[in-house]
């Protein structure tokens, strides 16, 4: 099946069939590789991307799910929440080893793109199923409290 995916703003031709995750399609047809895979069920997040800019799982998202929407993965992801929390991730040196880390700031610029001002209890509904084998955790929720207060 070939079709037309909108990756990031650029649109691509894609020849793969309609059950084929948007994981395997972003990485393997688009070949944009900073979305990870980690569990292949939905529970880690480190394939998080946003489609129309609200975050999912792309492991587990058929690519018949995305046609004629927006996907954007963290090569392209451009908007000011995301600018603050990059530079806060940087600033406070969040990543240890790094896998998570596209996922990580993918729910994070979603939070703040919703809510400029989360609470903790918001910030740990938003970054839930975001799984850190280094448990950055405490960096991570710092970082979203930065970058929150950059966009004031």
């Amino acid at each position: 099946m070939s079709v037309t995916l909108n990756v990031n703003g650029v649109d691509f031709q894609i020849d793969a069939a309609p059950d084929t995750p948007l994981l395997w399609v972003i990485r393997d047809h688009v070949e944009l590789t900073g979305t990870k895979f980690g569990c292949g069920m939905s529970l880690c997040g480190a394939c998080t991307v946003h489609l129309d800019g609200q975050p999912i799982r792309s492991c587990t998202t058929p690519l018949s799910v995305v046609l004629g929407k927006a996907v954007t993965t963290i090569e392209g992801v451009q908007s000011s929440a995301a600018k603050a929390v990059q530079q806060a991730w940087t600033e406070l040196e969040v990543p240890q080893c790094g896998y998570c880390q596209s996922g990580q700031i993918m729910s994070a610029a979603a939070l703040l793109e919703a809510n400029p001002k989360p609470d903790d209890a918001q910030i740990d509904a938003a970054m839930a199923g975001n799984v850190c084998r280094c448990a950055t955790y405490g960096r991570i929720r710092q970082a979203i409290k930065q970058a929150s207060e950059q966009l004031s």
